[in-house]
């Protein structure tokens, strides 16, 4: 029977998936052996470090992960870089396939005058401040003017205008970073402004997100009745059914505004962003509207407009992606994930569009190469094992359990190697 050595570079959502397709196709014609490679020392990719940490049921996909990594034949080769620590060509020269599951970790630029100011950041730096990853702690992210714009209109603009916008004690039993905590508690933003370039209708946030901001207890969520209604009517009589429970959604949000706390959110359509405003450091941006220019004056600017691919020596990229034909990239290299699509669905989105490009691997599958083994090029390097990153993950779990925390995560890479014993 044959058996063949497949590589995984990539421990975020879909690595996995890609992982358990491979799994679930091995039988009595075939078996796999995944190593899968990571550049972090802990894995999950954004379940750890880019879903928003009020919303810890998402972050049990990670359990299904778990599963996944302790089945027979799948090694994990954590706080591992590919182009650095070991090269693509090498890890096509010794597996028999090899897949990029990276994801999309750079944040896409406004190209508009001022944003290289201070206090002008992107999702893709703040996000992982807040989340406690390694290469972020020392973010600056000034937080002492009353006012905050978040410019973007899909999940991740919200999730970083609600944890700016929500009360931060409410963050207290959840795996927000303490150095965040302690930011944001300090904090003295007040408002914060969500805006879109398009109309309600065109907003590409999910309405789950979307029903769940009533729901905050200590901020106001606003959104003006006319733009949504003006929505409805350009929607049309048919409009598609995620359009219309969106504008469902947003409707109930326009017609029940709550006005009676101190912090508020509210959301601007139709506002494309021209210019951000400042000398030292962001005090404003202007829009142009429907109805003219509009000042918004503010001290953070926080865009979410989109990720792309990180480049690796030895992978082709193409606007922010890996060049690939349904997920073939060239020779036995293969991509899945916000790699092959860019930046979009949801993390169950990456299981299907795994499947489907595991199917076209496996099918192009001929003869083992048996080329030995990876272990023998990292030998220089501290590897994080499955068996280690299950002590880390004990560590984080034990320490949050005194606080009523799921887990208080280490941010320095010294420390997460501390607890795995190395």
């Amino acid at each position: 029977m044959p058996h063949f050595k497949v590589a995984i570079v990539g421990a975020g959502p879909a690595g996995y998936f890609a992982a358990q397709a491979l799994q679930n196709l091995a039988n009595e014609e075939q078996s796999f052996s995944i190593d899968m490679i990571e550049r972090l020392p802990t894995p999950w990719g954004l379940v750890r470090s880019g879903v928003a940490p009020d919303h810890p049921k998402i972050k049990t996909v990670s359990k299904v992960f778990e599963k996944i990594a302790n089945t027979e034949n799948f090694r994990l080769f954590a706080n591992v870089e590919v182009g650095a620590d070991i090269t693509v060509a090498q890890l096509q020269e010794k597996y028999d396939a090899v897949i990029i599951a990276t994801g999309s970790s750079i944040g896409k630029k406004l190209g508009i005058p001022g944003e290289e100011l201070r206090g002008s950041l992107s999702a893709a730096v703040f996000v992982p401040w807040y989340n406690a990853h390694p290469d972020f702690v020392g973010v600056d992210t000034p937080l002492d003017a009353d006012t905050a714009v978040v410019i973007g209109a899909g999940n991740v603009a919200m999730d970083v205008a609600r944890m700016l916008a929500l009360e931060p004690s409410e963050l207290d039993p959840t795996d927000t970073a303490d150095h965040a905590i302690d930011a944001l508690k300090k904090s003295n933003i007040r408002k914060v402004y969500i805006s879109a370039r398009r109309g309600p209708e065109h907003a590409a946030f999910t309405s789950p997100e979307l029903r769940e901001l009533p729901k905050l207890e200590h901020t106001n969520v606003v959104m003006r009745k006319e733009d949504i209604e003006a929505a409805i009517v350009r929607a049309g009589s048919e409009p598609e059914k995620d359009v219309k429970s969106n504008l469902d959604a947003m409707l109930l949000i326009a017609e029940n505004p709550k006005s009676e706390h101190e912090r508020t959110m509210e959301f601007l359509f139709q506002h494309t962003p021209k210019e951000i405003l400042g000398t030292d450091r962001v005090e404003g941006v202007i829009y142009s509207t429907p109805n003219g220019d509009v000042t918004i004056k503010c001290g953070l600017v926080i865009t979410a407009i989109g990720y792309q691919a990180q480049g690796i020596v030895g992978v082709p990229y193409e606007n922010g992606k890996v060049v690939n034909t349904d997920g073939r990239v060239n020779g036995n290299m293969y991509v899945v994930g916000w790699a092959k699509r860019g930046p979009s669905g949801v993390i169950g989105t990456n299981k299907s569009d795994a499947a489907a490009v595991i199917e076209l691997l496996v099918s192009d599958l001929k003869s083992p190469k048996n080329a030995g083994d990876i272990s023998e090029l990292l030998s220089h390097k501290v590897v994080v094992t499955q068996e280690l990153w299950q002590k880390i993950n004990e560590a984080e779990v034990t320490a949050g359990e005194p606080k009523g925390k799921p887990r208080v995560k280490s941010v320095e890479r010294t420390e997460l190697l501390k607890h795995a014993g190395l």
